[in-house]
C-alpha cells in the first residue's frame, strides 16, 4: 500500500527547523510495512497546503500530514483541509474540555484562540492528543486515508505510536520491511566493496543490500519485505557471519552504528582504564566517551592540550622533540600518549595531533593530516592517516578511528 508523507511549515523550508517529523514517520510506515512513495514539504499558505495534498493525494492511499494545528492566527491549515475536503468545521465539546482539563492540570488559562481548536471537518475521527492542545484528526476521502498530526514531534510521535499504529495494524495485514545494519570501519567504500565481491554473490535473492557510506564508517544494511520476519532475520545473521569471514582484520559493528559502544562494552569486560590527550580533535574523542553512560567505569580524563605551549608545559612533551620532529609528528603523538597515560595511571591512553584545517598554523603537513597515538602496557604507537577535508570530516573521521584504534588494541589485533 503506497504511502505519502506531507509536512507543512515556512520554518521548514527556510532550514531554521529540522525537518525530523519526516523522517521518523518515514522509518515507522516502512517498518508497518507500507510503501512510502512521497515526502513533500510545503509552506503555511492555504494555496500550497492545497496544492500538497494534491500532489500526495494522487499519488498514495495513506497520507500522513504533519503541522500547522495550533491556536494561533497563522496556523489555517484545519480550516483550509475542511475546504479540501468540500466539508463545513464542527465544534467538538469534547475537544475543549479535553483542552480545559489539559490546562487545569498545569494551571494555565483557557483562551478563546484555544476554542478553536475544538473546530474539526465534518467526518473527523479524533486523535487525542495527552500532551498539547492540538488533537489529530483521521479524515476517510475518496477511497483514501487521510491522517492529520500536530508538528510538534513529541506530540506527533505519541498519537502515532498510541492511537494510528494500532489502527493501521488492525485495518492491514502488510509485508514488514526486516532489515539489520552492520557498520564497518577502518576502510572505503570502493576498497570494501571489491573485498566482498563473492559474499555479495552468493546473498539469498530474497535480500537487498545497500552501502551507506559517512566518514566514521561504511553502513550495510541487509533488508528484506516479508510475511515472515522471524525467518528472515535468522537468514540475515546468517549472511552477516560470513560477512565477518570476508574482513577479518576490520573492526565491525553489529548492534551499534558508533564504535564508542563497543569501546565501552571492550574496556568495561577487559576491566582496563583509559586517558586521552587531544590536539586536533578539540575534546571530541572524551566528549563521545562520556556521552553514553557508564563512561566512568574506565575513563579517567584526560587533557585538550591545543597550543604547543600547553603540550610542553601542561602535558610534558619535551620541547626538542616538537622543535626537531614537528608538532604534528609521530613522536609528538607518542609522547602525548605516553605522557597522558602517565599522569592518569591509566592501562591505555590515546593522543591526537594534526592538520584539520581550514589552515595549516604552526605546521608544514597537508591538510587532514593526523597522528593517533595509542600507549599500552605493551608499548606506544602512533599512526598517521589522511583524513581530507573539510574540517569537520577530519575530527569526525579521527575520532572514530581512535575509538577503533584502542578496541583492537585490547583485543590483542594492534601491532605495538
Amino acid at each position: 500500500m503506497k504511502a505519502g508523507i506531507l509536512t507543512i511549515g515556512d520554518e521548514l523550508l527556510i532550514g531554521q527547523v529540522v525537518n525530523t517529523n519526516a523522517a521518523w514517520l518515514g522509518k515507522e510506515l516502512t517498518r508497518l510495512g507500507f510503501d512510502v512513495r512521497w515526502m513533500l514539504t510545503v509552506g503555511d499558505k492555504p494555496e500550497d497546503i492545497k496544492d500538497g495534498l494534491e500532489a500526495i493525494s494522487r499519488r498514495a492511499d495513506l497520507i500522513v500530514v504533519t503541522g500547522g494545528l495550533g491556536p494561533t492566527r497563522d496556523d489555517l491549515t484545519k480550516q483550509t483541509i475542511a475546504e479540501f475536503f468540500g466539508r463545513k468545521l464542527v465544534y467538538k465539546p469534547e475537544i475543549e474540555e479535553h483542552i480545559k482539563k489539559l490546562f487545569a492540570r498545569m494551571n494555565y488559562p483557557f483562551t478563546e484562540n484555544n476554542k478553536s481548536q475544538a473546530y474539526v471537518p465534518e467526518g473527523t475521527k479524533i486523535l487525542w492528543n495527552n500532551y498539547g492542545t492540538a488533537p489529530g484528526m483521521w479524515i476517510e476521502h475518496e477511497g483514501k486515508i487521510y491522517i492529520f498530526l500536530p508538528g510538534v514531534p513529541f506530540e506527533m510521535k505519541h498519537i502515532f505510536k498510541e492511537q494510528v499504529e494500532p489502527e493501521l495494524k488492525k485495518r492491514f495485514r502488510l509485508p514488514m520491511w526486516v532489515h539489520k545494519t552492520v557498520s564497518v570501519f577502518g576502510i572505503g567504500e570502493s576498497l570494501l566493496a571489491d573485498r566482498l565481491k563473492e559474499w555479495e554473490a552468493q546473498l539469498p535473492p530474497e535480500l537487498q543490500l545497500a552501502y551507506l557510506p559517512s566518514p566514521k564508517r561504511i553502513r550495510l544494511r541487509l533488508s528484506a519485505k516479508t510475511y515472515e520476519p522471524e525467518r528472515i532475520m535468522k537468514l540475515i545473521d546468517e549472511q552477516i557471519e560470513k560477512l565477518k569471514q570476508y574482513i577479518p582484520d576490520l573492526t565491525v559493528s553489529v548492534e551499534h552504528e558508533d564504535l564508542v559502544h563497543d569501546l565501552h562494552r571492550v574496556f568495561k569486560e577487559k576491566g582496563a582504564t583509559l586517558s586521552a590527550a587531544e590536539s586536533c580533535t578539540g575534546g571530541h574523542i572524551m566528549a563521545g566517551i562520556v556521552d553514553l553512560a557508564g563512561a566512568s567505569a574506565f575513563f579517567q580524563g584526560g587533557m585538550v592540550t591545543y597550543s604547543i605551549r600547553s603540550k610542553v608545559e601542561v602535558l610534558g612533551v619535551p620541547e626538542d622533540i616538537i622543535r626537531r620532529e614537528g608538532v604534528v609528528s609521530e613522536a609528538t603523538a607518542r609522547e602525548m600518549a605516553s605522557r597522558i597515560r602517565q599522569k592518569f595511571g591509566t592501562d591505555y591512553a590515546v593522543s591526537t595531533t594534526g592538520v584539520a584545517g581550514p589552515d595549516k598554523g604552526n605546521t608544514d603537513a597537508e591538510l587532514g593530516t593526523c597522528y593517533i597515538g595509542v600507549a599500552t602496557p605493551r608499548g606506544t604507537k602512533a599512526f598517521k592517516f589522511l583524513f581530507g577535508q573539510p574540517r569537520e570530516k577530519v575530527i569526525q573521521r579521527a575520532q572514530s578511528k581512535a575509538y577503533e584504534l584502542l578496541i583492537r588494541a585490547l583485543e590483542g589485533k594492534l601491532d605495538i
